[in-house]
């Protein structure tokens, strides 16, 4: 478990993917009005396909956390397969068990970058229920 917890720690202190992205195709900003985290994601997609993504951010270290491992991963990945990513993948990045009162902190990155797919798609952006199953 301390191995997980220094993870995170080094995923806060040192967050991946931050690096400002030139051009992106859709930039999207989400609040976790609970706690005030907030993440702003820029996303280039070509062919269906994320060819780059970055992102900034404040919060706890769970959120910042979070969306630095869950960044690791997206630059490549197809637009159907962030679509169908389900909370359990970002829970199991962590590796550190979440509770209740931390799970939208946990999964406010996976919400702002399917929120963003909406956006670029011409969609309105969806609740944290139709997102990610948690409850507003």
């Amino acid at each position: 478990m301390d191995l997980y917890a220094e993870n995170i720690l080094d995923h806060f202190r040192h967050p991946r993917g931050t690096e400002p992205l030139q051009k992106p195709t859709v930039v999207h900003h989400e609040i976790n009005a609970s706690c005030g985290d907030e993440l702003t994601v820029s996303v280039k997609i070509e062919n269906k396909k994320i060819t780059g993504f970055s992102w900034s951010g404040t919060g706890c270290a769970i959120s910042q956390a979070a969306m630095s491992l869950l960044s690791e991963e997206l630059t490549g990945m197809n637009l159907e397969q962030l679509e169908a990513m389900k909370p359990d993948h970002v829970k199991e990045l962590l590796g550190v068990p979440v509770g209740t009162r931390r799970i939208k902190c946990a999964l406010l990155g996976l919400h702002a970058v399917k929120n963003a797919l909406r956006k670029h798609a011409g969609q309105e952006p969806q609740s944290w229920m139709e997102t990610v199953g948690v409850e507003n």
